[in-house]
């Protein structure tokens, strides 16, 4: 019988905190976002959101503000306030790759798979953070919500979008997920991923990955190619 880790040919990999670190521009960010909507820093509203948004990683930002602001009107400024905060803290040099992030992603390349980058952000932030990086010809394809339908993480729809605009794949089977948060593990199961696995350089831990159907906690995705092959 083939090992489901050997016969892999696509791989969906998050950006930010899988392979790219920000640093925290998440809070950042929705510190501007909230305040935009006059909930202040160091109140208590505020403490309740942040919560949200940590516990949230990974999901798309739409549907958080959606959650927390309750109305589409309140969930669009405040995500039109965070996506401009995100992208002007990018612009300032705030981000780096995960350290081998880059070099995994060429090595399981140069290997005959193939890798596309997915986030939560919404396209205009995407391609800001993979221009500050350099990234723009890196892979083949990369994937926001707004590319699946409006459907983000937790769903499976940009796995599946990948799988299907690829053609990489055969079967779901020989398709893996990696990810720093639940959302991503969630995603990978749901798709029917043949590989889910987690890294350590993000938002949530190996109980919390492990937990949401995490098959593999690796230490960071510069692991990826090892595991692979």
């Amino acid at each position: 019988m083939t090992n489901p880790t050997t016969d892999i040919r696509l791989v969906v990999l998050d950006m930010a905190g899988t392979t790219v670190a920000d640093g925290g521009l998440v809070e950042r960010a929705f510190d501007t976002a909230a305040r935009e909507l006059g909930v202040e820093p160091g109140t208590p509203g505020h403490a309740g959101k942040l919560a949200y948004v940590r516990a949230t990683m990974g999901e798309s930002k739409i549907s958080v503000f959606r959650h927390l602001f309750g109305t589409e009107d309140l969930a669009r400024r405040a995500n039109t306030a965070f996506e401009k905060a995100y992208g002007e803290l990018v612009d300032g040099g705030h981000i780096a790759p995960v350290p081998g992030a880059r070099e995994a992603v060429e090595e399981l390349q140069a290997g005959g798979r193939t890798v596309v980058l997915t986030t939560g952000f919404a396209r205009v932030t995407q391609d800001a953070v993979l221009a500050a990086l350099g990234w723009q010809d890196l892979v083949p394809l990369t994937l926001c919500p707004a590319d699946a339908g409006g459907r983000g993480r937790p769903f499976p729809d940009m796995v599946l979008q990948a799988f299907l605009r690829t053609k990489a794949a055969e079967h779901v089977q020989q398709v893996a997920v990696v990810g720093d948060t639940s959302y991503d593990m969630l995603s990978g199961v749901r798709a029917g991923a043949g590989l889910v696995a987690g890294v350590l350089t993000g938002a949530h831990d190996a109980g919390a990955l492990r937990a949401a159907g995490a098959g593999q906690v690796l230490d960071s995705v510069a692991d990826l190619p090892g595991v692979l092959t």
